[in-house]
């Protein structure tokens, strides 16, 4: 990787070290993962690195995590550690940018830059990740029912996340950003029980109204 291209990173993130927001920071640190990877080795295969090296190497290697994201270990001494482990092993970009991460104290924060960059890289290609709980596992069909249905519905192509939720009973709940949209026979039971209490209320109210109120008064 050009040097100039990680100068540019860290100049970038610089300017939000003072955010308190983790994910803000998270989001910042994506941009510009994926502005140096277009610029070398290629999006899809930075975010494939970046994940195995999560996945494969601080996953299987606790201590060696622990020693890259503790607060008591300077960074010195954490840009030898990935000089050491990681330069020839990984790529010249992933070793690049873990360095950028070190000299912040923000290697903490890769699972959630990985994330953010590839949620940015996809809605950049036109896809969306979409949340869609069902009582019981989708079955082919199903999944390519609901994607016809969310394709006509949006204008981007989804990328379902499906998981199982036995207490909806029946039905599904998706979500789509930060917007819920629940048929679950579970949500309508609920709703069907909080109108037939709303009308128990009311005629309840209305007896009293009479006995207050009698005819010919």
């Amino acid at each position: 990787m050009q040097a100039t291209t990680m100068a540019e990173v860290e100049t970038r993130i610089a300017s939000v070290m003072e955010d308190p927001s983790a994910m803000q920071i998270a989001r910042v640190y994506a941009k510009s993962f994926l502005g140096a990877a277009q610029a070398t080795i290629g999006v899809e295969a930075a975010l494939e690195e970046g994940q195995s090296f999560v996945d494969d190497v601080l996953a299987k290697n606790p201590e060696f995590k622990r020693l890259l994201v503790s607060p008591t270990i300077n960074r010195l001494d954490k840009l030898k550690l990935i000089e050491r482990v990681v330069t020839g092993r990984g790529s010249e970009f992933i070793t690049s940018f873990l360095k950028v991460l070190a000299r912040h104290d923000r290697l903490d924060l890769l699972p959630n830059i990985l994330q953010a960059a590839r949620i940015q890289n996809e809605r950049s290609s036109g896809r969306k990740r979409v949340s869609v709980k069902t009582a019981k596992p989708l079955s082919d069909e199903s999944r390519q029912a609901i994607s016809d249905k969310l394709r006509s519905a949006f204008a981007f192509e989804p990328i379902l996340e499906a998981e199982t939720d036995p207490s909806l009973i029946g039905g599904m709940v998706i979500r789509v950003d930060d917007t819920v949209y629940d048929s679950s026979l579970r949500t309508r039971l609920k709703q069907l029980r909080a109108r037939l209490r709303e009308r128990s209320l009311h005629e309840i109210q209305t007896g009293r109204n009479r006995f207050s109120h009698p005819e010919g008064d």
